[in-house]
């Protein structure tokens, strides 16, 4: 089993901060642009920073059917499908609750890692996963659904949670390719699907304003481009499992800059699901922080 290193936490870290704060600019950007057009410009700016990547480093896209049949479906479940449900999502739920929602990833990943890649359950893992279920039912329960009733929005979010999951283990089961090569074709492939949606239904975007615009601009660069290449690297060397750490951090986060910034009123069930997850986390993963190797 793949052991995490010190650039490995730190990239989670990273991760944790750029992702949590997405859901808040999501909310922004849908101020003045529809979900397909947000969700195409995470993709098409975030493809071509990657591709500016590869040239100025001297890298290719990856060659070969065998990665490609693998990038195709990384890309439709770590791109394009989750970047529009989210954003479609966020129409009607606070940007806190679907950043909430991500804690569902890891419990998704349990039984696929467990049967489609080499991270079996153990004792440990099942007791604090179980911990953090119970953390994602009381925030899906009544008291923490009291937002604006709106059902079919909050199951797209977890509907995007499931997509990153099994891209997590798609991606760990991928053949050996450059990390940066593998994030920009998964990239070309979301935005190869995204543009035509969007001009067919949204139209061509125009400058919306400072707020709305810088917005959808830095969801293309920094939580999609730089976060894209930081993922693939940390699943690839530390394992699918070991990515998850992220989904308990992003609702830290999230709440944090939908309360502070954004001003969402947050029920008391959200701080509650919190606790649990924390603790579901800190039993599963205390073995593996002594066993952090340096690079």
């Amino acid at each position: 089993m793949p052991q995490p290193t010190s650039k490995d936490w730190f990239s989670i870290i990273a991760l944790g901060l750029i992702w949590g704060g997405t859901f808040m600019v999501i909310t922004l950007a849908l101020r003045g642009y529809g979900p397909i057009t947000v969700a195409c410009a995470r993709t098409s700016l975030g493809a071509l920073a990657m591709l500016g990547l590869l040239r100025l480093t001297g890298r290719r896209l990856p060659k070969g059917g065998a990665v490609w049949r693998s990038a195709v479906p990384i890309g439709l479940l770590s791109t394009a499908i989750p970047f529009f449900l989210l954003s479609w999502g966020q129409q009607s739920v606070p940007s806190a609750f679907a950043g909430l929602s991500m804690a569902a990833v890891p419990l998704f990943v349990l039984p696929l890692a467990h049967l489609f890649s080499d991270e079996p359950l153990s004792r440990r893992k099942a007791i604090g996963f179980a911990i953090g279920f119970a953390g994602v039912v009381v925030l899906l329960g009544p008291q923490a659904l009291q937002t604006d009733g709106a059902l079919l929005p909050r199951l797209a979010c977890l509907a995007a949670a499931l997509c990153y999951a099994v891209s997590s283990i798609l991606t760990r089961r991928c053949p050996p390719v450059d990390p940066m090569g593998l994030a920009a074709a998964t990239l070309l492939v979301g935005a190869a699907v995204l543009v035509p949606a969007m001009l067919a239904v949204e139209g061509v975007p125009h400058w919306a304003g400072p707020v709305p615009g810088l917005a959808i601009l830095f969801l293309g660069f920094v939580p999609t481009a730089l976060a894209a290449l930081l993922r693939i690297s940390v699943i690839r060397s530390a394992g699918s499992g070991f990515m998850t750490l992220t989904n308990y951090q992003v609702p830290l986060w999230s709440i944090a800059f939908g309360a502070l910034i954004l001003g969402e009123a947050l029920p008391q069930s959200f701080f509650a699901a919190l606790c649990l997850i924390l603790a579901g986390l800190a039993i599963s993963q205390w073995r593996r922080r002594g066993q952090v190797k340096n690079p």
